[in-house]
């Protein structure tokens, strides 16, 4: 588990260490990881379990570190939502990581990755869930399930979680970072359209109209209808869904039949078998919820026009993975 302080199996305290994606004994102190120390994160009272490399003047690991706002530290009740906020957003960064997708801070360069963690349950302020210039902004309130489920309904959203909203907005964040030559601009304007339109009467359109009928057969969501950016950001959110889901699956030892080909890491395999063994492990995944009484745990139906785009995503996204491993 990505959230786990300790073994579960012998309760030794341990860390996640972001450069290597894995797991180590701390309980010694600080250890040694590729002829560096490194020691655990100064927060880990806030359930943080990342390391942070010794002898930097911070005491905090690089997640904590991107962190530009937080709740005031009088303010108990949304402290401990920050505490469940983060552990989504360390499991978003690490899969980032993983991808080799660069995570530059706020700090270091303008336009840089920052995240605002506010509550506005209790600062009585209107907390604006999205991204500007780097900056992702989270509403603490999104981790109080009454709050969440009845915004979900009221939307109607099939599928709605903190860390949905996570992978959503830093698909906005990586848009201008992976389409980085006219040739893929191009051709993502082809797909999701010209995001050069107006965002704000595609947004009051939205809102005033809905989506527009028969969405259902060339999105992934009716969210997605909104503008191209919301479009990309939605398929680029669902990207990180399925391949987070298959990865746990091949953590897990899970192979499929007739198959002889265990589930795999997929940055290098084509999109056809990333969505193929997909299909199988989400109705696995759905009968599991219904045999517990629960709705369907993946709510989605892929159409056409959006594994189009999820092909394209899979290829904007493996390119970067690949020039990432080819230079260090």
């Amino acid at each position: 588990m990505l959230e786990s302080l300790s073994c579960a199996a012998c309760a030794t305290p341990i860390a996640f260490h972001d450069e290597t994606q894995a797991f180590v004994d701390v309980s010694g102190g600080p250890v040694l990881i590729d002829g560096r120390l490194w020691r655990a994160c100064g927060n880990r009272d806030w359930q943080c379990n990342w390391l942070v490399e010794d002898g930097i003047a911070t005491a905090s690991c690089l997640s904590c570190r991107l962190v530009r706002r937080r709740p005031d530290l009088d303010d108990t009740l949304a402290l401990e939502k920050l505490a469940e906020a983060n552990a989504d957003k360390r499991r978003l960064l690490a899969q980032c990581l993983h991808l080799r997708l660069p995570v530059e801070s706020y700090a270091d360069r303008e336009g840089g990755l920052g995240f605002d963690l506010l509550s506005s349950r209790s600062s009585g302020q209107r907390i604006t869930i999205g991204h500007a210039n780097g900056i992702i902004t989270i509403d603490l309130a999104e981790t109080l399930d009454a709050h969440r489920e009845a915004l979900r309904v009221r939307l109607g959203e099939p599928y709605r979680t903190l860390l949905g909203h996570f992978r959503h907005e830093i698909g906005h964040y990586y848009q201008s970072i992976l389409l980085d030559d006219e040739a893929l601009l191009s051709e993502c304007r082809e797909l999701f359209g010209d995001e050069r339109t107006s965002y704000r009467e595609a947004l009051d359109r939205h809102y005033r109209l809905g989506a527009p009928a028969g969405w259902s057969a060339s999105y992934i969501s009716e969210y997605a209808t909104m503008h191209p950016w919301e479009d990309f950001a939605e398929t680029f959110a669902h990207y990180l869904h399925i391949l987070g889901s298959l990865w746990t699956a091949a953590a897990s030892n899970v192979h499929l039949q007739p198959s002889t080909t265990p589930l795999a890491d997929y940055t290098e395999e084509p999109i056809e078998r990333v969505l193929a063994d997909w299909h199988e492990v989400s109705l696995l995944l759905n009968r599991f919820s219904r045999a517990m009484g629960q709705n369907d745990l993946y709510p989605f139906v892929l159409n056409a026009p959006t594994e189009v785009k999820l092909g394209f995503m899979h290829r904007i996204v493996t390119r970067i993975t690949r020039r990432a491993s080819t230079t260090s």
